[in-house]
């Protein structure tokens, strides 16, 4: 019964030991939490930046150079910085602003204004000279004379004359080209402006909206928060069996060995028990049998008659018996001290250990769960918390005179807006007719130049009539009288683009620019009361437009704009601790105890404290390994029996023969029935005097080490769970108050940049600047110095057509000449009287 219960106990210390194996080669997974881990990044959907403001820059274009030489013209002709004098005097008392006053700093103007009426009067006069010289016939006629240098002057003529009409088509291509874009940017930028101020009411009117949108997102963090909770007790139950069961599993792997050293010691003490008795017994038996072998193989080897046995007598005397185990220790004692051991189920109580370590996780679940169910409460008293920004936003009140002021400037603007565009109109009308004649012009000059030199070319004599040259001739001189006929038309609307726009961009443009107008607005007494913006737009007594651009600007909000700044602290409102205290609490005086694992019961550390104490390591075992040198028989029975098998063959005698084979034979029968089976408990108890003798020396201090061990582990096991609980909380509280500051980060900025930020009232300023100064300002200006360039050069234009019209018809008297080959290049030179 007792070897057969050994057997079953091994069996189940060996299932226990695989279960330990395949835990430690196949780690349960954790989901460790490093406090330096960064927390996820949330992601708020921003549904309020449609009614943005949409801002505007300067687009790059080939006509940049253009704009840029007509700006530098304009500040030659402007060089007076902003008359704030005379605009302080126009807006608070317009009746006493003197004319003196508008001409000194209008003067460039004043004198373009002179060139312009000069011209105006100039050259109709001079169209009207011309005609009559016409009449006539002294302008525009023919050559008197035939000189030699009349081919040169010709060719200087058509050069001149082609060249003004490039600069003219150059200059009218930009003046289409900017009437155009002057055209195509009014509209839209005429409508920009009740656009932005509406827009710019709705954002006012849709902070209270876009305030409650910003608190409803915290349902983001929320639920990320929720989602967290729901793994957080499993997580830190991993965490704690992750880090633990290095440890924990090496212990209880020393507590196997140490009770299968119990097991497998108490096995063997027996085996060598058994065996020594049973050795002491068979000698007893085989000692007669043996003195009796001897005596008859002696008498027989020392009978006369048999031949050659002397030398195998002195083998025959030494047929004694060898090892004698009655000698060796007795280690009933020891066993006496085991008996009943191991009175514990050892791989019982391993397994139940494993499994309490194992459960851990689930165990925190379930201890937990209470804790969790709290913290979805706080965070619900949290959203009540966020909701108190939303009720508490005070904007809206303050809003109301910006909004009220935003529907007067749109109200006041309608009327001129119209106006701009009705004048627009008119504008784009006159020039794109003035340009098509310019064009006209230039059609005139091309057709009377290709005309004239193709009659040149066909003519043979000079004074020949050639229909060509004639009709040539003629076309310049209808671009002569369009250019008289249109001439002051063209002057005048360049002169009154040129008043509009220039002042435009020296009076508003430049010192918009350089914000010289906003330190107008800003200097006391410079608007009347009636334009107080700072009373109209509620802001800070101490504030004024300027600054206010620059912080809206920066993106400060409404509230700091306006007169809330002392009365309402946004950055106080959105700070973390404010919304996260209960929940820090709670999670920081949360305890639980998750550790309390006992791997060694009292019954099995009495078990390995007998076993210690039971003298094993108290045997001699070196005295059963001495006397196991020895042979069972001191001489060699199977040896001795062929030696009397030879000497039987040897013999002439045939009694002697046959006595020497009968003594063969019982001495092979003592060897098989007796000694080979006392060699065999010899082999089995060799194999346990060396298990015994390697275990023995360091017995004590295994099970006295396998003992601290485990009363170590099962000591560290709770205090390093609750260390490992306090670290995972204090992970995951981190991580989630990363969450509160990610959405209340992101409250503040979206409320200062987007929702109750006045960044689109400086965005709407920048606008206007773009749009009036950048997208129409520019091209406006560079629409009239164009059409200026076209309406000086058709001066010169004139000049170079009546002057080329002559050559291109017949010479009235020639000069007697040697020969000219640029008239008659194939004719052969003939004297002819010349005609006074």
């Amino acid at each position: 019964g007792a070897p057969g219960s050994l057997l079953a106990t091994a069996g189940a210390m060996r299932a226990a030991g695989l279960l330990l194996a395949w835990a430690l080669l196949h780690p349960a997974a954790s989901q460790q939490c490093h406090p330096s881990s960064p927390g996820g990044v949330l992601r708020f959907t921003d549904r309020h930046a449609e009614i943005q403001v949409p801002a505007l820059h300067r687009v790059a274009s080939s006509l940049d150079p253009l704009y840029g030489l007509v700006r530098r013209c304009l500040d030659l002709i402007q060089q007076n910085p902003l008359p704030t004098e005379l605009l302080r005097t126009a807006l608070n008392d317009p009746g006493s602003v003197r004319t003196s006053q508008v001409v000194q700093y209008e003067l460039g103007y004043v004198v373009c204004a002179a060139v312009a009426l000069l011209f105006t009067v100039a050259v109709p006069v001079a169209g009207m000279c011309f005609c009559y010289c016409r009449s006539r016939r002294r302008c525009g006629g023919r050559l008197r004379a035939h000189r030699r240098s009349l081919g040169c002057r010709r060719r200087c003529l058509l050069a001149c004359l082609s060249f003004t009409s490039l600069i003219i088509l150059i200059s009218v291509t930009c003046a289409f080209v900017t009437s155009q874009r002057v055209k195509g940017q009014m509209e839209p930028g005429l409508g920009a402006v009740p656009s932005t101020l509406r827009t710019l009411r709705q954002h006012l009117a849709n902070v209270p909206q876009g305030v409650q949108m910003v608190v409803d997102k915290f349902e983001v963090p929320r639920k990320q928060i929720i989602s967290d909770l729901g793994g957080l007790s499993r997580s830190v139950g991993l965490s704690i069996h992750a880090q633990l069961k290095a440890m924990t599993y090496a212990a209880l792997e020393d507590l196997q060995d140490r009770a299968g050293d119990l097991q497998t010691s108490l096995h063997h003490l027996q085996i060598l028990h058994r065996t020594a008795r049973a050795l002491a017994a068979a000698r007893a038996e085989l000692e007669p049998a043996l003195r009796e072998r001897r005596r008859r193989v002696v008498a027989l080897l020392d009978d006369p008659r048999c031949t050659s046995c002397a030398s195998v007598l002195g083998r025959a005397q030494g047929l004694e018996l060898g090892a004698d185990y009655s000698k060796v220790p007795s280690v009933e004692k020891v066993l006496k001290a085991l008996a009943g051991l191991p009175r514990s189920d050892f791989a019982e109580m391993i397994r139940q250990g494993n499994g309490t370590f194992n459960s851990i996780p689930e165990l925190a679940v379930e201890r937990m769960a209470q804790v969790i169910q709290d913290l979805r409460g706080d965070l619900a008293h949290t959203a009540e918390k966020v909701q108190s920004i939303a009720d508490g936003f005070p904007l809206h009140d303050y809003t109301r005179p910006v909004s009220e002021a935003l529907v007067k400037a749109e109200e006041r603007s309608q009327p001129y807006l119209r106006e701009v565009q009705r004048f627009e109109q008119y504008r784009w009308i006159a020039g794109t007719v003035l340009c098509s004649i310019i064009l006209l012009i230039l059609l005139c000059n091309v057709t009377g130049m290709a005309l004239g030199a193709y009659g040149l070319s066909k003519r043979e004599d000079p004074s020949d009539y050639e229909c060509r040259g004639e009709a040539g001739a003629k076309f310049l001189l209808v671009g002569v009288g369009l250019a008289f006929l249109f001439s002051w038309l063209l002057i005048l609307l360049v002169f009154a683009t040129f008043l509009v726009g220039g002042n435009i961009q020296t009076l508003v443009c430049r010192n918009w620019v350089n914000q010289e107008i906003y330190k107008f607005i800003d200097t006391p007494g410079n608007l009347p009361p009636s334009m107080n913006l700072t009373r109209q737009l509620n802001l800070r007594r101490d504030s004024n437009l300027s600054s206010t651009y620059r912080e809206c600007k920066g993106g400060a909000g409404l509230w700091e704009v306006l007169q809330l700044d002392r009365s309402y602290d946004l950055d106080e409102h959105l700070k973390t601790p404010k919304y996260t205290a209960d929940f820090q609490k709670r999670l920081g005086d949360f305890t639980v105890n998750l550790g309390d694992v006992r791997l060694l019961r009292s019954e099995g550390r009495q078990d390995l404290e007998t076993f210690a104490r039971s003298g094993v390591d108290e045997v001699d075992y070196g005295l059963f390994q001495e006397e196991m040198k020895n042979p069972v028989v001191q001489t060699s029975l199977p040896s001795l029996a062929r030696n009397l098998e030879g000497l039987q063959k040897m013999q002439r005698n045939s009694t002697v023969a046959g006595r020497l084979a009968a003594e063969a034979r019982a001495l092979w029968h003592m060897q098989n029935s007796t000694v080979q089976s006392q060699e065999a408990l010899v082999a089995k108890l060799g194999e346990s005097v060396q298990f015994l003798s390697r275990l023995a020396p360091h017995l004590k201090e295994r099970v006295k080490r396998t003992l601290a061990t485990t009363a170590s582990v099962e000591a560290r096991l709770p205090v390093q769970a609750q260390q490992i609980l306090r670290q995972e909380l204090g992970c995951f509280t981190r991580k989630e108050l990363r969450y509160f500051t990610q959405y209340l980060n992101w409250v503040g900025q979206t409320l200062r940049e987007d929702v109750a930020s006045c960044q689109p009232l400086a965005t709407a300023l920048d606008n206007g600047r773009v749009i009036l100064c950048d997208r129409i300002a520019d091209p406006w200006n560079a629409f009239w110095f164009s059409l200026g360039c076209c309406t000086f050069f058709l001066i010169p234009n004139i000049i170079f057509a009546v002057r080329l019209t002559k050559h291109f018809r017949p010479i009235r008297n020639r000069l007697i000449s040697t020969g000219s080959e640029e008239t008659c290049p194939f004719h052969i030179p003939r004297v002819t009287a010349l005609k006074l």
